[in-house]
C-alpha cells in the first residue's frame, strides 16, 4: 500500500485499492500517475490489462468535486470498454459521492438522459456521445478531463471525424489523456492537434515474452476448419479466444464447433449489447474448456481472465491487431500460447504480422487429421439487425459502410 501512497492516490480510493488486494502499483500506474495528478497532458503507451484505468482515475477522482455538472469525460471504442471502465470507476468511487454514468448505443438513450442530468464523470463510445450532443443532453462545457482510451483503436474503426467533433465541444484549457496501446501515425497526429506539450511514456506489454508460446501451421484450404477441432481437442487448454476477421465466419465456426461436441460462444458487432453481455457472462462462469469465437471489434475491452491459447483461424488484416490478439494470454505469470492456422490466402497478411512486428512465430509440422464436415449456416437477421444495416448503410462484403466505417456505435 505505501507504493500506491507514495504516488499521491487520495485516501478514499486508497482504501479500495486495499479492499481489492492490489499488491503493488503497475508500470504504467508508477509513470503517469504523478503526471496526472500534477495536471499534464500525458500519452500513454499501454495496453488492456496493464491497470491504466486505475491511472487515469486516481487523477479525476482527486479533482471531481459534486456539482451536478460533468467534469470528466472517457471516450472509448467499444461498448464493452465502455462498461468496463465505468464499472471500475463505480469500484473505485466506492467511498466519493461522485456519479459515474456510462452512455454506449445499442440501449434505450432515455434512462441515459435522466442520468446523465446528475452526472460527474461520463464513460462513453463516440456515437452515442454524439446523439447526446445533438440532442442538447450533455453539457461539455465544463469537462476538466478528456481521456482517449485505446486510441489507437477508435481511430482504425472510423471514429476521427466523431472524436473530433467531441473534443471541439470541450474547453480549449483542460488536461487531455490518451492511452493508446500503438502509438500510430494518426495517434500522434490527433494528439499534436489537441494536447498541450503532452508528456510521453509507455509500459511494458502485460504478456509475459518468456511464457508465450508462438506457433503456426501451414496446411490445405480444404482442412482448415479440421486443424482447428483436431488442435482444440489436442491442446491442454482452459479457456481459448479464436479470432476471424469477419461475423460470418465467427457464425460458422461457433456453430460448427458446437456440432463437433466442443463448447462455444460466439461474440461479434452485429449482436444486441443485451446478447453479447450475456455471452460474455456465460463464457466466464465456465469451469471446463470453452471457446470464444469473436472479431477484434467485438473482442476490445473485454475482461476475461484465464485465457490459455489464442487461435489466429484468420490472420488479421491490420498487423498490429496480431499484437493486441495475442495479449489475450500469458498474463499474469501465466503460460501460453497463440496458434496461426494458416491457408494459402493467409500469407499476405502473414508476411505483414512478420515484417512490421518483432515476433518469433515458429513453423509446426502438420499432424494427422481427420476431416470434419462442416454445416453451412442460415442467418435468419431479425427486424433490428435488418434497421441497423438499413439505416447505416453496411456492405455485406466488407463489414463496413461504404462511406466509412460501420462502427459508430
Amino acid at each position: 500500500m505505501n507504493e500506491f501512497r507514495k504516488l499521491g492516490i487520495i485516501e478514499p480510493v486508497l482504501k479500495v485499492i486495499e479492499e481489492e488486494h492490489f499488491k503493488e502499483p503497475t508500470q504504467i500506474q508508477k509513470k503517469t500517475i504523478p503526471l496526472i495528478l500534477s495536471g499534464k497532458d500525458v500519452i500513454a503507451g499501454s495496453a488492456t490489462g496493464s491497470g491504466k484505468t486505475l491511472a487515469f482515475a486516481a487523477g479525476i477522482l482527486q479533482i471531481t468535486e459534486k456539482r451536478k455538472t460533468i467534469q470528466a469525460l472517457i471516450l472509448t471504442p467499444t461498448r464493452e470498454l465502455a462498461e468496463q471502465v465505468g464499472n471500475s470507476f463505480g469500484k473505485f468511487s466506492k467511498y466519493l459521492p461522485y456519479k459515474t454514468v456510462i452512455v454506449y448505443g445499442g440501449v434505450s438513450i432515455n434512462p441515459q438522459i435522466e442520468k446523465l442530468k446528475i452526472a460527474d464523470i461520463v464513460i462513453g463510445t463516440p456515437g452515442r456521445i454524439l446523439d447526446h450532443l445533438s440532442r442538447n443532453t450533455i453539457r461539455l462545457n465544463k469537462v476538466g478531463t478528456l481521456v482517449l482510451d485505446e486510441a489507437d483503436r477508435m481511430l482504425d474503426m472510423g471514429f476521427i471525424d466523431d472524436v473530433e467533433k467531441i473534443i471541439k465541444q470541450c474547453p480549449r484549457y483542460r488536461q487531455t489523456l490518451l492511452f493508446s496501446a500503438t502509438i500510430t501515425q494518426e495517434v500522434s497526429d490527433l494528439s499534436s492537434k489537441y494536447m498541450k506539450n503532452p508528456i510521453k511514456v509507455s509500459a511494458q506489454t502485460h504478456v509475459d515474452a518468456k511464457k508465450l508460446t508462438q506457433v503456426y501451421y501451414n496446411i490445405a484450404d480444404n482442412l482448415k476448419f479440421s486443424m482447428l477441432v483436431h488442435l482444440l481437442k489436442n491442446e491442454k487448454a482452459w479457456l481459448v479466444m479464436v479470432f476471424c476477421n469477419t461475423r460470418k465466419n465467427v457464425d460458422f465456426i461457433a456453430e460448427n464447433l458446437r456440432l463437433s461436441g466442443i463448447n462455444a460462444l460466439a461474440i461479434h458487432g452485429g449482436f444486441s449489447q443485451e446478447k453479447r453481455s450475456r455471452t460474455m457472462k456465460q463464457f466466464n462462469l465456465q469451469k471446463k474448456l470453452y471457446v470464444l469465437v469473436c472479431t477484434d471489434v467485438a473482442s476490445r475491452g473485454l475482461d476475461i481472465q484465464g485465457v490459455s491459447h489464442v487461435y489466429n483461424y484468420d490472420i488479421p488484416r491490420e498487423s498490429n491487431e496480431y499484437i493486441h490478439r495475442i495479449g489475450r494470454t500469458a498474463r499474469a505469470g501465466e503460460e501460453g500460447k497463440a496458434i496461426s492456422i494458416l491457408v494459402n490466402r493467409d500469407f499476405n497478411n502473414f508476411r505483414k504480422v512478420m515484417r512490421d512486428n518483432n515476433v518469433d512465430i515458429k513453423k509446426e509440422k502438420t499432424p494427422l487429421i481427420e476431416r470434419v464436415k462442416t454445416k453451412i449456416i442460415k442467418k435468419t437477421e431479425n427486424f433490428r439487425e435488418r434497421k441497423e444495416k438499413k439505416n447505416t448503410g453496411f456492405s455485406r462484403f466488407s463489414g463496413r459502410s461504404s462511406k466509412r466505417r460501420n462502427y459508430r456505435r
